[in-house]
């Protein structure tokens, strides 16, 4: 069982491809760097835009670009713009127990919801920055070459 889903997943891929390249990128540049089909790319970006975290510019010099530093972005709340929050449990969800029947009664849903709170609070710790932090001996200016979409502005 994965904690991070396929969406969160190519999110993540392509908000360090933008973190590398504060002069922005197109859905072709990151398509072609992650060997993802245009389409696709597009999407994942459109939906990063609809929720914030990307915005783009239309034009020759166009492209998407980070909407706000990445200091500024916690896993927590990538987790929650795109629908996919973290709960250790059905029963640690605010919404109530899940359905799962046995809220009443369950000996761990206490120490399950602690659990759940703890490892939200490290996820609200963890920043878009931190997780592109390259390990030392990687230059991150040559890991995310590519050149800049001029031609065809945002796509």
């Amino acid at each position: 069982m994965a904690v991070l889903s396929r969406k969160v997943d190519y999110a993540l891929l392509v908000l360090s491809y933008l973190c590398h390249r504060p002069e922005g990128g197109c859905a072709r540049a990151v398509a072609e760097k992650f060997g993802l089909k245009r389409a696709f790319a597009a999407n994942v970006l459109k939906l990063l835009c609809r929720k914030g975290l990307v915005s783009s510019r239309r034009g020759l010099r166009g492209g998407y670009v980070l909407a706000r530093p990445a200091g500024d972005i916690c896993l927590d709340e990538l987790l929650d713009l795109l629908d996919e929050p973290f709960h250790l449990a059905d029963c640690a969800r605010a919404d109530g127990d899940g359905g799962c029947g046995m809220g009443g009664v369950c000996p761990v849903r206490g120490a399950i919801a602690e659990v759940d709170r703890r490892i939200r609070d490290m996820l609200a710790s963890v920043t878009l920055a931190d997780l592109v932090r390259e390990p030392a001996g990687v230059d991150a200016r040559t890991a995310f070459e590519l050149p800049l979409c001029v031609a065809g502005g945002v796509d």
